[in-house]
């Protein structure tokens, strides 16, 4: 079964809290170790620890959250047939199709239908007059959406905005003088502390559950502007939408996808970190809807293959592969084969931390790139545009390298195939043999650079190869698309 990122499909409420050393309490223990051998042992104990008290951040901030239910519906198509295995002379045949609005016989023309859906999921008030925040994907499609309290009331919400992009939406109830929760900040969230979650899981209202910090910053591969905080809190169908909390009761977090092989808990949870949803909240309140900016450009990861290619020091950055025609990071001077390592002074560690950086930006605004070219540090500026046009991507990498010579026969192109290509320059693949086929190469692609430098010529290349230390960066064309591949030639 393959592993993959599950959205949890409800709100849940992540209560957060750190460990305190020294202090003496409920749930407190010591430990005693014998030293310094001899006629009598030295009895030493250890330094007494204790875990946070969940039970008064519980009673202090689960007021504040609340149980979702969304109802609304899907279009489905029905064409007359039975599920596998089933009669048609069973009684049972008869209800099915009748359930399932069939209007013909066997193998007619698939019918689109209206089926109802219901969902469940959790979220926290914000504001004493009923702001709410929850999970965009809780209530996507939405018809109805009810918000329960913890004192069993009952309201109709309206949803004042979502944004896929991160994952965040923002109801509004008719209610005033509402418990709300404090908000903290995910910069001063540490790896290791405890967190708590307070949710809804497989429908079981205000459930709570706790873990630690496992990661703060990670990427997703789901074109998100979202550096995710990682824990292990149990977090589960029905969770999702729900604050988590640190030791001090601040909202550090929302819980929004799990990593999972069967669909349930195993151990790794994601939650949207607070700075962002606040920052997409306020935009939704004032505006109904959230803008985020856009470079314009191709990346994919830096592998220790592409470091040693392009005389990096560590494999850290955003290569770019391929820069838009026309879009903010082509005026700002940014080239295939350039790798972005800060943004205004933000370290790119990863590829899809460029997205996340660039996305919380306003569009219209600057950012300074500082950028490897050619074995040395340039500085540029952009002035960033709106996403709702195109966004910054993320290229998939082919990893796969081999050993020996290139293995590539090439060939200028003619004026035909540069026009078709849309490309200036570069030189057809004809064969690819050895490491460069190994690593993923085929006939028909266009080489368009080798380690950043414009492919000219076989003879140039083969210059470059040979200057080269044990692996170089094929940037190539297929079809539209363009990814460097990584070649092992050492």
């Amino acid at each position: 079964m393959n592993t993959r990122l599950t959205s949890t499909k409800g709100l849940v409420l992540a209560l957060a809290s750190a460990g305190v050393i020294g202090a003496v309490g409920a749930g407190a223990y010591t430990s005693a170790r014998a030293v310094a051998p001899g006629p009598v042992a030295t009895v030493v104990a250890a330094p007494v620890m204790t875990l946070p008290d969940f039970s008064e951040i519980t009673s202090r901030d689960g007021p504040a959250v609340v149980n979702i239910s969304v109802t609304g519906t899907t279009k489905t198509s029905f064409d007359g047939s039975l599920p596998n295995g089933m009669d048609p002379d069973d009684p049972m045949a008869e209800l099915f199709r009748r359930f399932q609005g069939q209007m013909g016989p066997r193998g007619r023309q698939p019918q689109e239908r209206e089926v109802p859906t219901r969902g469940q999921g959790s979220g926290f008030i914000v504001n004493a007059d009923g702001i709410i925040i929850t999970n965009a994907h809780v209530v996507k499609d939405a018809k109805e959406v009810t918000v329960k309290l913890t004192d069993r009331r009952e309201f109709r919400a309206k949803v004042l905005g979502a944004d896929a992009k991160t994952d965040i939406a923002v109801l509004k109830i008719e209610a005033s003088n509402l418990p709300t929760v404090a908000i903290g900040s995910t910069k001063d969230l540490k790896v290791g502390e405890w967190v708590l979650a307070i949710g809804s899981p497989f429908g079981f209202e205000n459930t709570v559950t706790a873990g630690v910090v496992s990661a703060k910053g990670r990427s997703l591969p789901d074109d998100s502007y979202v550096p995710f905080i990682q824990t292990d809190v149990p977090i589960n169908p029905g969770n999702s939408g729900g604050p988590l909390i640190n030791t001090r009761g601040e909202v550090v977090g929302i819980n929004s996808q799990i990593y999972s092989r069967s669909g349930g808990f195993q151990g790794v949870s994601f939650s949207i970190p607070i700075d962002v949803a606040v920052q997409i909240k306020d935009q939704i309140v004032a505006t109904g809807k959230a803008s985020h900016a856009r470079l314009g450009v191709a990346v994919q990861e830096v592998n220790q293959a592409f470091a040693d290619s392009f005389k990096l020091d560590k494999p850290e950055g955003a290569l770019v592969s391929n820069v838009e025609k026309g879009s903010p990071g082509e005026k700002a001077g940014l080239r295939s084969g350039d790798v972005i390592r800060q943004v205004d002074g933000q370290p790119i560690v990863s590829s899809g931390d460029l997205p996340a950086v660039i996305g919380q930006r306003k569009p219209g605004s600057q950012v300074t790139l500082e950028i490897w070219r050619q074995g040395a540090r340039e500085q540029l500026t952009a002035k960033l545009g709106d996403a709702a046009e195109k966004g910054t991507t993320v290229a998939a990498n082919d990893e796969a390298t081999g050993k020996g010579k290139l293995g590539l026969a090439l060939r200028p192109l003619q004026p035909q195939e540069k026009r078709e290509a849309a490309v200036e320059g570069g030189l057809l693949i004809e064969d690819a043999a050895g490491p460069s086929a190994l690593a993923g190469v085929q006939p028909g692609d266009v080489l368009l650079s080798i380690n950043g430098t414009p492919a000219s010529s076989a003879e140039q290349v083969r210059a470059v190869v040979a200057k080269s230390g044990k692996s170089v960066a094929l940037l190539i064309q297929r079809g539209t698309d363009r990814i460097f591949v990584p070649v092992n030639v050492g």
